[in-house]
């Protein structure tokens, strides 16, 4: 689909808006006063949780959004409304002094979560609270394209009727609504537009486990949708990808997009908001959970709460185009830059090193495959930025390159030495560097350190450069000229 479409899309969430709090650090020893680990604290970062991280991930896709909740009047529901607005989200979040802001406190330790400090208050919303939000959602229902219900099982939705009138204004006003449930009281729901629910929450409320039998699995899904008269149940299912059921096509099983998995928290989030975007757009339930779908397995690759991005989404779909080329052409290495960028964390954080170099690679010669080599000695993985045509012709001249880039990739694919290749349009290397943040950037010695294109980028996040030396007398132009001097006359 065209994804700037995604970004005329109005939607408002309501539900239950959480702060999430990280603390960074390292860990070396344990406490001498309790069998705890000592962490020594980094960096603290604040991001949106809960419903809040929904309107973020719809705020990532260019979305218009407004975020309906509740705050208490603390530190941390000022900072809430902050980070709203830093978003571009229209915060409508109603102050109840009584209650403290949902807090979510992780400390972290070389990715790894220790533990999680949790300030909350579960209780529902008063008769009073209740109309002063149905107010609001009513004010602002006639100007938007979908709704989405966030329940994260903090007392807002769970106040008695709330979330049958939400449904029925959404009815009333011909809006989608869309709902991410919590626990086993769904006839709140009933009539919602569409319901994302994961297996175990789908498990507990149809009391039938049924992950392991795809065709119980089926008859569960088809027994709630009716059950609860809605049109579309998306089931999200982790590792094993999704199942959509519309009312409109038969039920379809998605495998899942995600390549490498850090952080599964947030994931649903992403779901929701991929999905109520793309079917406002005008998408099917079916074309918009295969979009879901993708922007999840992005997600899941970061560690902590993050929302996606338009431009991660863009690439991701660029990848699976790429991806079925290379099904067909047998470029195994050959990657697109979000995906590469996804491997690159995860070889990082298993503690290897990862080393990048650049060039066209035009007709392969020694001196190439020796730098290369060269380069991969420094490190555990070498990631290959590959000139596209385009770009060597720019750089080289009209009749460059002499071999296309898909054989260039395919050549340097297989090479032992190169772990991944990425092709760039650019005519230098720095917004690919900027996505893919290798540990080391390696040029030839023919380069001054200050000539290295991406030098000051690479060492301000604590990379460095090496120059390494090559071998003399070996270049693609001599190759091309000796060619050119042997072709007979008559040829």
């Amino acid at each position: 689909m065209n994804l700037q479409l995604l970004t005329e899309q109005r939607i408002l969430v309501i539900g239950d808006v959480m702060l999430d709090r990280y603390v960074w650090g390292d860990v070396n020893r344990i406490s001498p006063e309790a069998p705890v680990p000592v962490v020594r604290v980094g960096d603290r970062t604040e991001v949106m949780g809960g419903a809040g991280n929904v309107a973020a991930n719809l705020a990532g896709l260019g979305c218009t959004v407004t975020l309906l909740g509740v705050r208490g009047g603390d530190e941390a529901g000022i900072r809430l409304s902050e980070l709203c607005r830093e978003k571009g989200i229209d915060p409508v979040l109603f102050t109840i002094r009584k209650r403290p802001t949902t807090t979510k406190t992780r400390v972290m330790a070389r990715k790894q979560q220790l533990f999680r400090l949790d300030e909350e208050d579960v209780k529902t919303l008063t008769d009073k609270d209740r109309e002063t939000m149905l107010a609001a959602f009513e004010e602002r229902l006639p100007s938007v394209d979908a709704v989405i219900l966030s329940d994260y099982g903090k007392g807002i939705m769970q106040t008695p009727g709330l979330c049958r009138d939400l449904i029925r204004l959404c009815k009333t006003y011909r809006v989608p609504s869309l709902v991410d449930p919590k626990g086993r009281d769904w006839d709140r729901y009933t009539g919602a537009t569409c319901i994302t629910p994961n297996t175990a929450e789908l498990e507990a409320v149809s009391e039938t486990p049924f992950d392991h039998d795809e065709t119980l699995l089926l008859d569960v899904v088809t027994r709630t949708k009716k059950k609860y008269k809605v049109k579309c149940l998306v089931l999200t299912r982790g590792a094993k990808g999704m199942c959509v059921a519309d009312s409109d096509t038969p039920p379809l099983f998605l495998p899942t997009q995600a390549r490498e998995v850090f952080d599964v928290s947030g994931a649903g989030d992403t779901v929701i908001a991929t999905l109520a975007a793309a079917a406002a757009a005008g998408l099917t339930f079916a074309k918009a959970a295969e979009l879901a779908n993708t922007a999840a397995g992005i997600v899941v690759a970061k560690v902590g709460t993050q929302p996606v991005n338009l431009m991660e989404l863009d690439l991701a779909l660029r990848e699976k185009d790429l991806k079925e080329q290379n099904k067909i052409e047998g470029y195994y290495k050959l990657d697109s830059a979000i995906a590469a960028r996804t491997r690159i964390e995860a070889w990082k954080a298993k503690k290897e090193t990862v080393v990048f170099t650049n060039g066209c690679f035009d007709l392969l010669h020694p001196g190439h495959v020796d730098l290369l080599h060269k380069a991969r000695a420094l490190g555990d993985r070498l990631v290959v930025g590959l000139n596209s045509d385009l770009s060597v012709s720019r750089l080289k001249g009209e009749k460059r390159p002499i071999l296309a880039e898909q054989d260039r990739a395919a050549i340097l694919s297989a090479l032992s030495c190169v772990d991944l290749v990425v092709i760039f349009s650019e005519d230098t290397p720095l917004a690919l560097l900027d996505i893919l943040r290798p540990d080391i950037l390696v040029k030839g010695s023919d380069y001054t350190p200050e000539q290295v294109v991406g030098k000051d980028l690479v060492e301000s996040y604590g990379g460095r450069v090496c120059l390494v030396p090559l071998i003399e007398g070996h270049s693609t132009t001599g190759i091309e000229q000796r060619i050119i001097g042997r072709q007979d006359p008559r040829d």
